[in-house]
């Protein structure tokens, strides 16, 4: 991720041993505490807290050699001991236990070497911890657009704000919606199989998303023709390769059009050639229509105003 999202997309470089994560960023600088709050806890006594920040963690295809990585990571512990603490923070449900902010493969790793993990303790609310395991992440990890897009998305889920997903991710508006793009779009089974991408920026996963908009592509079609893959290529290239395929078939365009109902009483229909909004004026919606028939205009002109910034904005 550039600034705080630098998350999860695997590291380019040498990940066999452990390094103190580079960051002058004062948020996390401020939970790295002093070496009072640092403790040695049983694993048992810590649960997983949050929106997974890696794609390996919710996806089936991890970033390649990550599995290598980890037994590296595993292996430097074991010889010379955990060298950073992970961060975790009082259980807000259960007493004795904590909940791990960040550091998930440290724990991991010394779970799987059933040693006692160094930990800061730290009292932090929610807002804070997801941000601290953005920028920790940040300063380990450069993250895919891919994974960036499925991290923001996790966020999300898990009911945090837009303005949340962009501080912790360190997106504008429309950087975000370029994610969003991808997400809402490419099936998260699809994505799955194609995996983490760490070399294909945000082209050519628009490029992806558009075949699946246009319904040039369904899921189950991506899935056969993913699924006959050699397993030796990367995900990059499986990714280049559905892509290829999908345009080299020409994948018919059905003329039935898609009907989505965000809420009850609104309905957008999307097809060959036209989109239509209809939202009824009547019952619970009654109030939500007629606001929406005196700000609709303004709203159209602001959202093609982020669309051609989004449109004419970075390749990356």
């Amino acid at each position: 991720m550039s600034g705080i999202a630098n998350t999860i997309a695997r590291s380019g470089g040498n990940a066999s041993t452990e390094r103190a994560p580079k960051t002058s960023a004062p948020a996390l600088g401020a939970l790295q505490g002093s070496l009072a709050s640092i403790r040695e806890i049983d694993p048992s006594l810590i649960d997983d807290w949050g929106p997974k920040d890696r794609l390996d963690e919710f996806t089936a295809v991890n970033a390649e050699e990550d599995d290598e990585g980890f037994e590296a990571l595993k292996n430097s512990i074991r010889d010379g001991g955990q060298q950073v603490p992970i961060l975790v923070r009082r259980s807000k449900s259960a007493d004795g236990r904590f909940e791990a902010i960040y550091g998930r493969r440290r724990l991991k790793a010394c779970r799987e070497l059933d040693i006692k993990v160094r930990a800061n303790v730290q009292d932090v609310d929610d807002a804070t911890a997801l941000l601290a395991k953005g920028l920790e992440n940040a300063a380990r990890r450069n993250l895919s657009f891919y994974e960036k897009a499925r991290f923001a998305e996790a966020i999300q889920a898990a009911g945090h704000e837009s303005a949340t997903v962009r501080q912790v991710l360190n997106l504008s508006a429309s950087g975000h919606s370029h994610l969003t793009k991808v997400t809402q779009n490419v099936p998260s089974k699809v994505g799955d199989l194609i995996g983490a991408a760490p070399k294909s920026g945000r082209p050519r996963w628009t490029d992806l998303a558009e075949l699946f908009l246009e319904r040039k592509l369904t899921e189950q079609v991506a899935i056969d023709v993913l699924a006959k893959l050699s397993a030796s290529l990367t995900s990059d290239d499986r990714l280049d390769a559905l892509i290829k395929e999908a345009t080299k078939r020409g994948a018919k365009t059905t003329n039935v059009s898609r009907e989505i109902t965000p809420m009850e009483g609104v309905t957008i229909k999307a097809g060959r050639g036209s989109l239509s909004l209809s939202v009824k004026k009547s019952g619970a919606n009654a109030k939500f229509a007629t606001w929406l028939e005196s700000n609709l205009e303004d709203i159209i002109k602001r959202s093609y105003a982020e669309f051609t910034d989004i449109d004419s904005g970075d390749e990356n």
